[in-house]
């Protein structure tokens, strides 16, 4: 559904004889004014809208039919309109709890997803005991497959089919939450593919989020390669979104290495858009940097980095590299990891190394890939 277009969902009959042939979007993503709109449309009062928009949204309804509290004549008649549900099309899970999800989506295209929960007393809790759960975060793809290509990410090396929908984004968040049985605190769009080219339904999946699944923006991370011009537009909205970087380099031949985008992009330009996205936002930007043993992890990288990024708010997330097997590249020694944290520390720039959660099962930082086997 078009967020200024409800009416695009069907005519303004009471009856919809033949909805079938019709296409319509799905209902997930709508606003309760929205739906108001439309079953208006359909010849019904606006607060069925509501009534709608509380079981897609809090009771976990799949299908129009499953709503008892609207006339069953009514419901007969839209039982085909879709809610905008994925299918689950495989499991995994980690012994720290993370769960990796492959959903099929409604034209058969599979999409990963990520449950990360963090429990109260540390991560050695039991399988399925999410009796002391703290918090529980989702990392959301945005595309099918991604374009970038970076060179240590499994993602990049199946290529790209398609965009994501609103719904299907906000879709994943909810096959998370009613697995977990428990609420979504965070959403980070770090997923598979690259946020900025999707960033229309990026956006409205955002407002979904925050409005109708009750997430707030403070919560939501989006994450990009950095596309140019786009980290400038996205600051437009002006939202309390974290906008986290991938940089993974301090110079621009060995970004170029590692992330081929940045061959039209230079690290200089980059760098401008991420400091005037600062002043237009009051936000700091995090810089996400893969740490690849003997490749840019290197003392002289480090202290190239801290020069890179003085001067305006920033934060800067080292990852450890996440083994894929496509390529051969390293997870640095906690020595080498320990002595470029302490050369940023030394030059003034905020740091924090996170290991990512779900590794053995191909859930961590740089292992989603298009998979439907």
């Amino acid at each position: 559904m078009s967020v200024n277009s409800p009416s695009t969902m069907s005519d303004s009959s009471a009856a919809v004889p033949h909805v079938s042939e019709i296409a319509i979007p799905p209902l997930l993503g709508a606003s309760v004014a929205e739906l108001g709109v439309w079953v208006q449309q359909q010849g019904q009062p606006a607060y069925r809208g509501k009534q709608i928009h509380d079981w897609i949204y809090n009771q976990g309804a799949r299908s129009l039919s499953e709503i008892s509290v609207l006339p069953k004549q009514w419901r007969s008649q839209i039982a085909e309109v879709p809610v905008g549900r994925s299918t689950e099309h495989f499991r995994s899970q980690a012994r720290d709890g993370t769960v990796k999800y492959l959903l099929k989506l409604a034209d058969g295209e599979i999409v990963e997803t990520v449950g990360i929960p963090n429990f109260k007393w540390g991560k050695n809790v039991p399988t399925g005991d999410a009796s002391n759960l703290d918090r529980l975060t989702v990392c959301v793809s945005t595309q099918v497959g991604c374009p970038m290509a970076c060179d240590f990410c499994a993602t990049g090396k199946g290529g790209f089919k398609r965009n994501l929908t609103r719904a299907e984004i906000v879709d994943q968040v909810l096959t998370v939450q009613e697995d977990f049985k428990e609420r979504v605190s965070n959403i980070v769009f770090m997923g598979m593919g690259e946020p900025l080219l999707n960033v229309n339904h990026v956006l409205g999946a955002i407002h979904c989020l925050n409005k109708d699944v009750g997430i707030g923006q403070r919560n939501l991370t989006v994450s990009t390669v950095g596309i140019r011009d786009r980290i400038r537009q996205f600051a437009q909205h002006h939202l309390q979104v974290t906008l986290a970087v991938s940089l993974h380099a301090p110079n621009q031949r060995l970004r170029q290495q590692l992330i081929p985008s940045a061959n039209s992009y230079p690290i200089g330009d980059l760098m401008a858009e991420c400091r005037e996205y600062v002043e237009i936002t009051g936000r700091r930007i995090t810089f996400e940097y893969v740490l690849l043993a003997g490749v840019n992890d290197l003392p002289e990288h480090a202290a190239e980095l801290a020069r890179l990024l003085r001067g305006f708010q920033n934060h800067v997330n080292l990852i450890p590299y996440n083994p894929i097997n496509e390529v051969d590249y390293q997870r640095p020694e906690s020595d080498r990891i320990n002595a470029f944290v302490q050369i940023l520390q030394q030059q003034h720039i905020t740091v924090s190394v996170r290991y990512s959660r779900g590794l053995e099962a191909d859930a961590a930082c740089g292992q989603l890939r298009v998979n439907k086997s």
